[in-house]
């Protein structure tokens, strides 16, 4: 649980599949990542900002609730290798972490699952076990109430459901103007390419091209 809740673990990967589909992958892989890069700034900022106007306390500020923290290693994978800690809150743990609603690592998850699911819808809605997983980590952990948690996710779907329709919006405003030739052959962000062949568009239907 607190190998799932450890965003320093699962950064580099990230960052590497971000990176390998910008640089090898096709216009969907490219709107995929830019898309979920620009949704999850943004929703960082307004998990801050909701963070601070509700200011609720986390479980282990609160309650005596048992914790479990990794141990240091370089890389961060290596603490899997290493016995973890485990201990209950106290009082050094009352001011040591931010406020509890919502949960940043829910909302995060929560839309790349979405971003996944509607970008790539064979195989996408696979990472929502991921989301679960890590959600309920964070309750497990004392980081977040169960009522956090499931409103985060609402939040999550909502945000990344706003912000795919502004982003899909723009795209086809602007598109068409600023890049006629591409558009022309992806008139959506989240679908295939455009193709005039009935037996490449039904594989494009059917989730194929890329």
């Amino acid at each position: 649980m607190a190998g799932l809740s450890d965003g320093a673990i699962w950064r580099p990967f990230f960052v590497a599949i971000g990176i390998g589909a910008l640089l090898f992958g096709r216009f969907r892989a490219r709107s995929f990542i830019i898309c979920l890069a620009l949704s999850l700034l943004i929703a960082g900022q307004v998990t801050s900002a909701l963070k601070s106007t509700v200011d609720r306390r986390r479980p282990k500020q609160v309650e005596t609730v048992r914790m479990v923290q990794l141990q240091k290693a370089n890389p961060k994978f290596f603490t899997f290798f290493k016995p973890p800690t485990i201990r209950y809150s106290d009082l050094s743990d009352r001011n040591r972490s931010g406020p509890s609603f919502p949960s940043g690592h829910v909302t995060s998850n929560t839309i790349i699952a979405v971003f996944l699911t509607l970008f790539y819808p064979r195989r996408g809605w696979l990472y929502c076990f991921v989301t679960a997983a890590i959600a309920y980590s964070r309750i497990y952990l004392g980081a977040h109430w169960p009522s956090d948690v499931i409103a985060t996710v609402f939040l999550g779907i909502g945000e990344s459901l706003f912000l795919l329709a502004l982003f899909e919006f723009i795209w086809r405003t602007m598109g068409r103007n600023w890049m006629p030739a591409l558009f022309s052959r992806h008139p959506s962000l989240m679908v295939g390419h455009a193709s005039s062949s009935p037996s490449e568009s039904q594989a494009g239907d059917s989730g194929y091209c890329p």
